[in-house]
């Protein structure tokens, strides 16, 4: 049988599209989903009517206005929103970055809708919980190995909340040693997530961030002029959102040490440092990892994550409490931690993620770890040097010392056609494809950031590259084609630009709607 050969090498696709209503303004007075059967009068007779039990105060004094639709119909609305939608196991997804979008394998999905995961209550007793419990535990365990910290927490729910337990922790151990009026500010580098300079401004610390040396580097002179009896921690995350790897980071974590600060470090995407590099040998205090992105668990559109957060032995009696800990063969959480925080989060973390991870370091063994990184690495060198060879892409600062992902750069490009960026991510969708630019401001101008990751093959780069390649082209050759993009999408240019920006557009949920249209009286 003759093999059939693909016209392009860039992907035909077109999206569905459904123009579907949300699902407030499907609602049918009437119409239901379940009709329910009367309760049997002996049932009502020994339980009541499932009602009076409530408490007053916990009863609502009107019905909610939630849509009234049947079955099928909602059936419906979810599946044509799915077709309109891309990720992780609908399209080759290494444009997301910094967020890192891998394979999660699906036995670790069934593992976790077995109903002995499904249903466990965080309020059950130990005694009831003994097996979920020893996961907790045991990932633990796997953690230190991979960090070289001494103690891990589960209960922060993303990479940010990490963050703001890490700075939390800094800034109570500080007052423990009466220094917290002191130490009063807080160093990171331009490059590191928003979020670290963020967590720890609402913490009250003053933000030092320091900028980079012309090769991309922080730049250690700076450090040295910025730390002072004032320095209360040092945040950073190493390789940087660039993709550079500082491997003088141990000097670094050595000068914030001398003046008494504590060193915590951003390891959200940890995928090209598995096996090979520890936050301890690094000297850091503290460390996280986000579980729904180096350990193969999904994002769920922001939660529920979990930043895994580690220590040192001297910080664990501040951690937030409980932790998880075997005493006499049993688990048991400890909520008994000396200088605690206290909780970061109502309960001890999200199960079904930690078992998701913990499946993924079982089925892969210590050396499946480093093979990981290996790959990753290799995957994003590969990819590096196909997108320098781009006409108009471009990567600034020092050539090579990129693990796991790279901020590219189409400044070139746009100065050559006026084609940008966001004129790019538009036109990528047209091939079934997405990238991210980077976080604001703009430090590498034009900036497109790309992390392949251990699970894309060789052809599922190049499908990628080639979509690149032939987009660098049209703006060469047609730009128009590229600024008007999407052309085969759901949606295609909008038109108001500020309706991120502006608060007035701003409609998290139906009954905001409803509040800004003037429309919530008629139907509340």
């Amino acid at each position: 049988m003759r093999r059939i050969e693909r016209i392009s090498k860039t992907r035909d696709f077109h999206q569905a599209k459904w123009n579907e209503p949300i699902i407030f303004e499907l609602h049918q007075p009437g119409e239901k989903g379940v009709e329910l059967p009367p309760v049997n009068e002996k049932i009502a007779a020994a339980v009541g009517d499932g009602i009076s039990a409530i408490p007053k105060t916990m009863q609502r004094n009107q019905k909610t206005s939630l849509p009234e639709i049947a079955q099928a119909r909602v059936l419906r609305h979810y599946l044509r929103l799915s077709q309109e939608t891309l990720g992780s196991d609908f399209n080759v997804e290494i444009g997301q970055g910094t967020c890192t979008m891998k394979y999660i394998p699906k036995i670790n999905e069934l593992l976790i809708r077995d109903p002995k995961i499904m249903e466990l209550h965080p309020l059950q007793n130990v005694d009831t919980v003994q097996g979920m419990l020893e996961i907790f535990y045991k990932l633990d365990l796997c953690m230190r190995e991979i960090s070289g910290m001494d103690c891990f927490s589960f209960q922060p729910s993303s990479g940010t909340q990490a963050l703001f337990t890490m700075a939390s922790i800094v800034q109570k151990y500080h007052e423990k040693r009466g220094e917290g009026d002191q130490r009063d500010e807080i160093i990171t580098t331009i490059f590191s997530h928003p979020s670290q300079a963020a967590t720890a401004a609402v913490k009250g610390y003053k933000i030092i961030t320091l900028h980079p040396d012309e090769n991309g580097f922080p730049d250690i002179e700076k450090l040295k002029a910025a730390v002072s009896e004032r320095t209360a921690g040092f945040v950073v995350a190493n390789p940087e959102d660039t993709g550079i790897f500082n491997p003088w980071i141990k000097e670094f974590t050595d000068i914030v040490h001398r003046v008494g600060g504590i060193c915590f470090y951003d390891q959200a995407n940890a995928n090209g440092l598995l096996g090979i590099t520890r936050a301890k040998e690094a000297g850091f205090d503290m460390c996280f990892f986000n579980l729904h992105k180096t350990f193969a668990a999904p994002h769920m559109c922001g939660g529920p994550a979990t930043g895994a957060l580690g220590v040192k032995a001297e910080l664990k009696e501040f951690l937030p409490a409980p932790i998880v800990e075997m005493v006499g063969g049993k688990y048991l959480l400890n909520e008994d931690l000396k200088h605690s925080i206290g909780k970061v989060r109502s309960f001890h973390g999200v199960a079904q993620t930690v078992l998701r991870a913990y499946a993924w370091i079982r089925a892969l063994g210590a050396e499946g770890l480093k093979e990981v990184a290996k790959i990753a690495v290799l995957n994003n060198n590969y990819m590096y040097h196909r997108v320098l060879a781009i006409r108009g892409a471009g990567a600034p600062y020092v050539k090579g010392h990129r693990l796991e992902q790279v901020r590219y750069s189409w400044e070139q490009l746009t100065k050559e056609t006026g084609v940008t960026t966001e004129d790019v991510t538009l036109r990528m969708t047209d091939f079934g494809l997405h990238y991210w630019t980077s976080h604001h401001p703009y430090i590498v101008k034009q900036p497109f950031t790309l992390e392949p990751t251990e699970s894309y093959s060789k052809e599922d780069l190049d499908e990628y590259i080639h979509s690149l390649e032939q987009i660098s082209k049209e703006a060469y050759e047609n730009p128009e084609i590229v600024k008007s993009a999407p052309h085969n999408s759901t949606i295609h240019k909008i038109d108001e630009q500020d309706y991120l920006d502006n608060p007035e557009k701003w409609c998290i949920t139906w009954r905001t709607y409803l509040k800004k249209t003037k429309e919530f009286d008629s139907v509340r």
